[in-house]
């Protein structure tokens, strides 16, 4: 969507595995006016991106191919980052302490991923 919502001035950190829902994401975003940091589909790659760039939001999938990790998470949580899981997990494989993070099910529908970015990125 261009003409939904405006991600103009918003960098969102986009973190995904599976090329064909990355590479659309992207694109999603893009076309909304958003500067998007990845694709990433590496936890390792996510944090060491962190460690220099700063998201205005983030969307992350908590299974980057190695089964589900958190650290990613919990980097953004401690920068006080906002973001939302986009997951095909119940909320009972998540923790407790990410009870107050949004969960968007896959297959998201690319226009809630830019809308759901432009409202992290405004709160």
């Amino acid at each position: 969507m261009p003409g939904e919502e405006d991600l103009s001035g918003c960098t969102v950190l986009v973190v995904e595995d599976d090329y064909f829902i990355a590479s659309d994401t992207e694109r999603a975003l893009r076309e909304a006016g958003g500067q998007v940091i990845g694709p990433v589909g590496h936890e390792d790659l996510a944090l060491t991106l962190l460690e220099t760039e700063r998201p205005s939001c983030a969307l992350v999938d908590i299974n980057l191919g190695h089964g589900i990790g958190y650290r990613i998470s919990e980097a953004l949580q401690d920068a006080n980052v906002p973001f939302v899981f986009v997951t095909g997990y119940d909320d009972e494989e998540i923790p407790a302490r990410f009870d107050h993070v949004e969960r968007l099910r896959k297959p998201a529908d690319f226009r809630q991923l830019v809308r759901t970015a432009a409202r992290l990125c405004t709160a």
